[in-house]
């Protein structure tokens, strides 16, 4: 069977967009670990700024992996959670972490 490239590199390049942010996967991994007030995920990603944060949730709602959930009490409460849709992410992001796990031990054995 026949590979289709130009699908194939448009594909990588839509992951890649989605991925390329400092920031997008360090967020998921937050949310998805438990944290889901916007305090808890910011206190969990070392460097995020406010401002950033808030901008990543903002275009992680309007991309269908998150949801942000209002309740009326006072002060306001928001909570966040993954989408189904998010979760299937959760895969490609253990093996980028595996991978970084290995390529640190490479990299580690060669200057030793």
């Amino acid at each position: 069977m026949e590979r289709d490239q130009t699908e194939e590199l448009r594909a990588l390049q839509d992951t890649l967009y989605f991925i390329g942010g400092k920031w997008r996967i360090p967020v998921i991994n937050s949310i998805c670990n438990g944290n889901r007030r916007f305090r808890e995920i910011e206190r969990s990603i070392p460097g995020i700024t406010t401002r950033m944060l808030s901008k990543e949730l903002k275009d992680m709602e309007l991309n269908k992996l998150l949801k942000r959930n209002v309740y009326p009490e006072t002060p306001v409460l928001i909570e966040y959670e993954p989408t189904e849709y998010c979760r299937t992410f959760g895969k490609i992001i253990s093996e980028m972490i595996n991978w970084g796990r290995e390529h640190r031990k490479v990299i580690v054995e060669d200057k030793i």
